[in-house]
């Protein structure tokens, strides 16, 4: 399914939980589509600043009261890098962090939703079409590469982003990757596009 854009949104936008293979794909995309390639969790800081958040901040707040109330502080500033991302980039691909799609609040969800419309396409990146086995490739790849399991202090992140309706709510379409490698999965994605 394909929106009418503005030639000031991004080309493409890339969600889904971590490990998903976002960023892989995404520079994938852009250098087949020649386009540029946007990795939000590597310029959102500057975003975050803009609302009074830091990395370092939401770190102070975790230690206070937890990683799963301090996400929900941090939602405001997620979506304010969202919709800034969206506004600075036009023609890009961008990858979205997991957490910049998953919100408690309406109000926050609504505000990425509506910077999203604006882009042509919206792709959830999913290992597998079956719910078990992509949590497990996500599990093992989180672990692997970067030593985080990510259940803390009880909650499963990566299970809550993996089953998140505002995710799915935004996506326009879902691709799973399992068996090809991010070339294969980017030649399927742009064919289909």
């Amino acid at each position: 399914m394909s929106r009418r854009v503005g030639a000031e949104a991004p080309w493409m936008v890339l969600v889904g939980p971590a490990g998903a293979g976002k960023t892989t794909l995404g520079q994938e995309v852009a250098a087949r589509t020649e386009r540029p390639f946007v990795d939000l969790d590597a310029v959102a800081d500057r975003y975050y600043a803009q609302v009074g958040w830091s990395v370092d901040g939401l770190r102070e707040r975790i230690a206070a009261v937890g990683r799963l109330a301090a996400e929900a502080e941090w939602e405001p500033a997620r979506a304010h890098a969202v919709a800034c991302a969206v506004a600075d980039h036009p023609g890009a691909v961008i990858a979205l962090g997991a957490g910049h799609t998953s919100y408690t609040g309406r109000e926050h969800l609504a505000t990425v939703r509506t910077a999203l419309a604006r882009c042509g396409f919206v792709v959830r990146v999913l290992p597998s079409a079956d719910r078990e086995v992509s949590l497990s490739v996500l599990r093992r790849r989180c672990t692997d590469g970067k030593g985080r399991s990510w259940i803390i202090d009880g909650h499963d992140f990566l299970a809550h982003w993996l089953d998140d309706a505002g995710t799915r709510s935004v996506a326009t379409r879902t691709v799973h990757t399992s068996g090809q490698t991010p070339a294969e999965t980017a030649l399927r994605l742009l064919r289909d596009c």
